[in-house]
């Protein structure tokens, strides 16, 4: 009992001293502040990234491939709004600039005009990609800039996907147009073999006819010899027959020539007959057209010297109206001037009043009347400057006055010459509608005389037109005579010398029938030769024909449907399995959280609460260690309970092991409470500033958010040394892996940093209370 009374006497210091006991309460509460409102702000972010704007700007003007229309963009813009991924806002491109400078959108993804059009270019020579231009202001905020990355990959794997279909749809059509082409092909083949058999066929005929044609040779040259007697005969009749059609042909040329020219001339003679038909046609249209105008105008004119009269009395009254407005203004002026002397009359006699005023209330000693002399003041500035408004007004009004006298004065001078005008005017118009009666009898004359005249132009030409056809075919008769004539005359020459290269010709059938029955003989040897290629041709157009039609068959089997493209977009599907599934954000950063919460509130326990000073004179070094770190230990477990309490029953943390869990955190608050006490007991604030070091290097150490591999290589090192290094990983176990032996394994250790920094204390108070054993309370 003599060791527990200095923890006794800690407690009820404690106890009694309220600001102490308040400011321990509140220590307790720094766990659950630090960890808690964190983990609660950021428990699953990833599930509100709805509300994180992003700007999306299309371009894209969209291709033709195949025959088909490509929007490749416009259909990526209507995915993006079907999906709620982001806040999507589609936007211009130059709000979209503007809202990434001022930290509107956190994201901007641009769409060029080239999207699609690059996508109809995996044929050509020089195939392009499709860039997607993605803008990212890191300086808003990093982190964003990451989950943007991943939000964009999967689009590019989406449009990369779709655009893998598009180009597997065209080329398995340009597949069954193949198959459609070998079935062709086959087709064409057979029909190449059936040509073949027939063409065999046609060989043997073409030897049985060379065989007749050798036989026949001999039959032509008997022949030739009756030729060569009938051909001279035929040399002297074609001689006389030369000399008479010369004559013939130039009488026929001479009556050509003449018949040529009369139809020259008939043809001019039309043609000005038809221009005369033509201008008499138009001249007739004209003449309708200006007797109907004349009409018109004369109609026009009557009707405006009917209301001539109307005009001159308007002008008179207008003339009137506009003398009466001058007098009138005159004496508005007068009244204007009148009223300005009386309104500055007024002005003057306020600014005396106002300064009279003035003078009283300097004058006066009395607050309550000097104030009220002031708001009269007051009332009489305001008075005294409407006044002079007045003044000014009524002054513009005056001068207005006298420019809209002015202004009169040429309107009645000015209405008085409209109506002697009106006067002239109307002597004009009944003149200008007299004469126009007498045009429009004139114009009627003048229409019936052009319809008699083109009636005897329609008979005129219809006679030339009949000379003129009689005149072609006469010319036309000769022209073929003269033809004739010269044919018959180059004929009859030509015939004649023919004669002599028939005589010659026949002498030469007879030499050429021997060669004739040589070369038979060599036909009739090709010709077998013939036959048999023919046959070995038929064999393979007929092994063709089964080819082709075998691939046709094999191309046709190819399978083409929605599956088969979506198979060739994405050929791998990734099968996401995960073990000890973590369901949030929060739930990944709770193990960091909680023990760099639980550091933090250790602490800031050894700000409040005296570590070295004892609250009752010691019996020896181990009362004194026991009475300290019994307050210690009672706040660490306050501490583990409370921020459990909020982690479990607020956050709704999943843990594996409730028991666990808060035996866990328990250790982790003991372990660190034992650290901070050692340091801060032994060396004051050199140990809080130490501890603060140590509580830096385990941020960054410890493995809490990144992989410890992704760190330098000294953190690497001094990983193990640390003990915020097995409290995460313990926290891990019991929250997401339920391996509850690495979570007493992690245990372990926390116990070696626990009782080693324990040990440590005792010592130092032992050894302290030994080099004064006359310790009095400060």
């Amino acid at each position: 009992m003599k060791v527990l009374s200095s923890m006794k006497s800690e407690f009820l210091r404690i106890i009694r001293t309220r600001k102490l006991l308040i400011a321990i309460i509140g220590v307790m509460t720094i766990p659950v502040l630090y960890s808690g409102t964190y983990l609660w702000a950021f428990w699953d972010p990833y599930a509100h990234l709805d509300r994180m704007p992003v700007a999306v700007v299309n371009n894209d003007h969209g291709a033709e491939y195949n025959g088909k229309q490509l929007t490749i963009g416009t259909d990526l813009v209507d995915n993006l709004k079907k999906k709620n991924t982001f806040n999507w806002e589609f936007v211009s491109a130059s709000k979209a600039k503007q809202g990434l400078m001022n930290e509107e959108y956190y994201l901007e993804i641009e769409i060029p005009k080239d999207f699609s059009k690059n996508a109809t270019t995996l044929q050509s020579d020089n195939p392009k990609k499709l860039n997607l231009i993605y803008t990212v202001n890191e300086g808003n905020n990093y982190l964003s800039s990451k989950i943007g990355d991943s939000a964009v990959e999967k689009i590019k794997e989406a449009v990369s996907s779709s655009v893998t279909k598009t180009y597997a749809e065209s080329m398995f059509d340009n597949i069954k147009d193949v198959a459609t082409g070998l079935n062709k092909a086959s087709d064409g083949a057979g029909e190449l073999y059936d040509g073949v058999a027939e063409a065999k066929e046609g060989t043997r005929s073409l030897s049985d006819g060379i065989t007749s044609a050798g036989s026949g040779a001999e039959k032509l040259a008997n022949g030739a010899k009756s030729v060569d007697k009938g051909a001279k005969t035929i040399k002297q009749n074609l001689g006389v027959l030369a000399e008479k059609a010369v004559a013939f042909s130039n009488g026929v040329e001479s009556a050509s020539s003449g018949s040529e020219q009369l139809q020259s001339g008939l043809k001019q003679f039309s043609t000005g007959l038809t221009q005369l038909k033509d201008g008499n046609t138009k001249l007739l249209a004209g003449a309708n057209k200006a007797e109907e105008g004349t009409k018109q105008l004369s109609d026009g004119l009557a009707s405006v010297a009917g209301n001539l009269p109307d005009l001159q009395t308007g002008t008179k009254q207008l003339e009137d109206g506009s003398s009466h407005l001058s007098a009138s203004l005159d004496k508005w002026k007068t009244g204007a001037d009148q009223t300005k002397t009386g309104a500055d009359t007024v002005s003057q006699g306020l600014q005396q009043l106002l300064g009279q005023v003035s003078n009283m209330v300097e004058n006066t000693n009395d607050p309550t009347e000097k104030e009220k002399l002031n708001a009269l003041m007051n009332s009489l500035a305001q008075l005294s400057e409407g006044s002079q408004q007045v003044a000014t007004g009524v002054d513009t009004l005056s001068t207005s006055a006298g420019q809209l006298k002015q202004g009169a004065g040429s309107l009645a001078a000015g209405a008085t010459k409209l109506n002697q005008g009106q006067v002239k005017l109307a002597a004009g118009i009944n003149q200008l509608s007299n004469g126009s009666k007498q045009v429009l009898d004139g114009q009627g004359q003048l229409t019936q005389g052009l319809t008699l005249f083109g009636s005897k132009l329609d008979e005129a030409q219809t006679g030339l037109g009949k000379i003129e056809s009689g005149s072609s075919s006469l010319t036309t008769g000769l022209g073929k005579l003269a033809s004739g004539s010269t044919l018959l005359q180059d004929g009859t020459s030509k015939l004649a010398q023919g004669s002599n290269q028939l005589a010659t010709g026949t002498s030469s059938l007879y030499k050429g029938e021997q060669d004739l029955t040589t070369g038979m003989s060599s036909l009739s040897s090709g010709s077998a030769e013939l036959n048999s290629g023919m046959t070995k041709l038929a064999d393979g157009s007929k092994e063709l024909s089964n080819q082709l039609a075998d691939g046709a068959k094999d191309t046709s089997d190819v399978k083409a449907n929605n599956q088969v493209y979506e198979m060739f977009a994405t050929p791998v599907h990734l099968e996401d399995k995960k073990i000890n599934h973590v369901p949030n954000y929060g739930s990944g950063l709770a193990p960091y959280f909680l023990s760099l919460s639980l550091f933090v509130g250790a602490l800031m326990l050894s700000v409040i609460f005296p570590m070295y000073e004892p609250a009752s004179k010691p019996k020896n070094g181990f009362s004194w260690f026991i009475g300290k770190t019994g307050v210690i230990l009672a706040v660490g477990i306050g501490q583990a309970l409370l921020v459990d309490a909020v982690m479990l029953l607020g956050l709704g943390l999943d843990v594996k092991s409730v028991p666990y869990f808060i035996l866990l955190s328990i250790f982790t608050s003991w372990a660190f409470l034992a650290i901070i006490q050692f340091l801060v007991t032994a060396l004051d604030n050199p140990g809080r500033f130490l501890a603060v070091i140590i509580l830096i290097l385990q941020l960054t150490g410890s493995a809490g958010t990144y992989p410890i591999e992704l760190s330098p290589k000294f953190l690497q090192n001094i990983m193990e040394y640390l003990p915020m290094t097995y409290t995460i990983s313990g926290f891990r176990a019991v929250i997401s892996s339920g391996d509850f032996s690495f979570m007493w394994n992690n245990i372990g250790h926390i116990a070696i940093f626990f009782i080693l920094f324990l040990a440590a204390t005792l010592t130092f108070f032992i050894v302290k209370f030994k080099r004064r054993p006359q310790l009095q309370l400060q």
